[in-house]
């Protein structure tokens, strides 16, 4: 998977939006497999338009910090990319690192904020919920015990 700073070199010589959107649902085409066993209804995404199903798995890495894994996917091409794109900001990253990134400036940065349709720009908002969330509650679950 490329990185964010792939992502957004190749954002910045797409002059086109139909070329951003392609190399999107190429970006999306890329991710591994979600398996059939977590598209569950405790992994689905609340306020997507589409089927969006994310699995996350925290575990400790490094002398125990907890470090954010995900798989996600969805039913959209373009949602797929903007899984992608998340991934790229939050996925294999430590916990308390995932709580401080805002995903909103890296997606406007992009450009992409101002080109999703309102329901798809909702469906990123709880797509970040829910990372943020999870991470979150790892956070907290640690400190508990």
């Amino acid at each position: 998977m490329p990185t964010l700073s792939d992502i957004t070199s190749d954002f910045a010589v797409l002059d086109d939006w139909e070329d951003r959107y392609r190399y999107l649902i190429e970006l999306g085409r890329e991710l591994p497999p979600l398996p059939d066993e977590l598209r569950t209804d405790a992994n689905k995404v609340r306020g997507c338009a589409s089927q969006v199903w994310l699995a996350t798995d925290i575990r400790s890495e490094d002398g125990g910090n907890p470090v954010l894994h995900f798989l996600a996917d969805s039913d959209a091409h373009i949602v797929r990319g903007l899984i992608a794109v998340l991934s790229a900001i939050y996925n294999n990253r430590p916990v308390e690192e995932v709580l401080t990134i805002e995903a909103d400036p890296i997606f406007e940065k992009l450009g992409l904020k101002e080109h999703l349709t309102p329901q798809r720009s909702n469906g990123l908002a709880s797509m970040v919920a829910r990372v943020r969330a999870d991470a979150t509650t790892s956070t907290q679950e640690t400190a508990a015990s």
